[in-house]
């Protein structure tokens, strides 16, 4: 740890000697602290941070509209549009590298439910569901499944680890609430928690915030920090250890995830892909989600502010949206192409702003709740490593199937913990229906074979399917479908 005279000179030579201003005040125990805070900051680089952020929250969003255009049709993947035997061809390329050890999930985690209206990990969140189950909960019962599908085909005795990135905010929370539901059946061993780096928050004019006396306000450096953090914590290390060679990668609030998607792992394998992405065919055309596309010939995902209206709106011959590739934050990647990224890219990505409300303390040290956005915090994407990928692929998917994010709390048109939970139950009453179950509505009538529901509609039925019991619908027999009328 650096003494307090170190930290103050380093502090003065970058302009930010304001951190220290309340340290007289400070006793004993939190001088402690925040030195050991302070000791842990990059106070070489915090000049050119701060700098950078404020050249680039100045910055005016740029058009890209001249050197985009769509991924090509050879690097494209289907669930809607490939042939039936392609399909099938990749689930079971897939379901045999699960089955060998050599997939891996990794989650994206970093986030707490602060717009959801709670301050602890989006991952512990029940949405309402007749289970109450967690997003937790849900997802591990999916790794549960897909071990077993991969062993009932091969005669192994399968694991997919799980590789869960955390930040400061959400670590501790999550690792108590594993422990407290016994790991959700999993080996504890075979899920590795680790921590993103934080990064300061700064005031438009340049000045580190103080959140607190003795308190720097900090932020996750975004789902970006990933490849930092697998340097820092060691993570290519265990995976190499365990033989995994391929990663899928998600965010933890999508409730419809499918974890390991033997379909998608065998699409990008059997394409030689060092990286994919798995994208829906967007809503409408301004839908305010990143599109995968190419911009000057190399992959990547533009932001909906940088492209215009216009550009949006064009349709292909057949009607459909030419750049209708809407991300999901959902990819594939080689730990080759990992390695790569550590060693050879990951200071090359590129910082994106988010100007914030942060809370801070004024100059007589009075704790202040803005009420206006104060500051900027950089953050770089999980996404910004495409361009580095030699062969990059897309999977397009069904929105419906599988995707349902969780990001606003109830009373929101979108994204609410009612849209999720509808959303999975509508899917749970189609699988029941294909199944041929009977669904009945809340009067005991029976529902319409075809009736179907958007994620703002309450489904005909209240049907949820554990994952234990079906990882995506696979359910032959009438009696292993759990079906319930309310």
């Amino acid at each position: 740890m650096l003494s307090v005279e170190q930290v103050k000179q380093s502090l003065d030579r970058v302009g930010q000697s304001h951190v220290l201003q309340f340290w007289s005040e400070l006793c004993e125990e939190d001088r402690d602290t925040f030195l050991q805070e302070l000791s842990q900051l990059d106070l070489k680089g915090l000049k050119e941070h701060c700098e950078g952020a404020v050249r680039a929250a100045a910055s005016p969003a740029s058009s890209l509209d001249q050197h985009i255009e769509p991924v090509p049709p050879q690097s494209i993947g289907s669930v809607r549009k490939s042939d039936r035997s392609s399909l099938t061809q990749w689930e079971h390329e897939g379901l045999l590298q699960i089955s060998e050890n050599r997939v891996g999930v990794l989650l994206l985690a970093g986030g707490q439910g602060t717009r959801l209206g709670v301050q602890y990990p989006k991952g512990m969140y029940n949405v309402g569901l007749p289970s109450s189950k967690t997003l937790y909960q849900i997802q591990a019962e999916r790794i549960h499944k897909i071990q077993e599908l991969s062993d009932r085909k091969h005669g192994s005795k399968c694991t997919v680890p799980w590789y869960i990135m955390t930040s400061e905010f959400t670590l501790a929370p999550t690792e108590k609430f594993f422990k407290e539901n016994n790991y959700f059946g999993l080996e504890p061993s075979n899920i590795v928690m680790f921590e993103q780096r934080m990064i300061p928050a700064v005031t438009f004019d340049g000045k580190v915030i103080l959140q607190g006396k003795g308190k720097i306000a900090m932020a996750p450096d975004g789902n970006g920090g990933l490849y930092q953090a697998l340097v820092d914590n060691k993570v290519l290390e265990d995976m190499k250890k365990r033989g995994v060679e391929y990663l899928h990668v998600y965010c933890v609030d999508n409730i419809l995830v499918k974890m390991a998607d033997p379909v998608f792992i065998g699409f990008c394998v059997s394409k030689g892909a060092d990286c994919g992405a798995k994208v829906v065919e967007k809503a409408y055309p301004t839908e305010p989600v990143g599109v995968v596309c190419r911009v000057q010939g190399v992959s990547q995902v533009v932001e909906y502010s940088e492209i215009q209206p216009e550009t949006a709106k064009l349709r292909g011959p057949a009607g459909e949206l030419v750049y209708s590739a809407g991300n999901i934050c959902n990819h594939f990647f080689t730990r080759a192409f990992l390695q790569d990224v550590a060693e050879k890219f990951k200071d090359q990505l590129k910082q994106h702003v988010a100007i914030k409300k942060v809370p801070f303390v004024d100059t007589c040290g009075n704790p202040v709740k803005p009420t206006k956005p104060n500051g900027i915090k950089m953050e770089k994407f999980v996404f910004d490593v495409f361009p580095f990928s030699r062969s990059f692929v897309v999977f397009d998917v069904v929105r419906e199937d599988e995707f349902s994010p969780l990001k606003n709390a109830d009373g929101a048109a979108t994204d609410s913990p009612t849209t999720a939970r509808n959303s999975l139950l509508a899917q749970h009453c189609r699988w029941a229906a294909a199944a041929g179950a009977t669904l009945l509505d809340p009067h005991g009538n029976t529902c319409p074979p075809t009736a179907s529901v958007s994620a703002g509609d309450n489904p005909p039925a209240q049907c949820e399917i554990s994952p234990l019991v079906s990882y995506f619908g696979e359910v032959k027999r009438r009696h292993e479908c759990a079906h319930r009328s309310t």
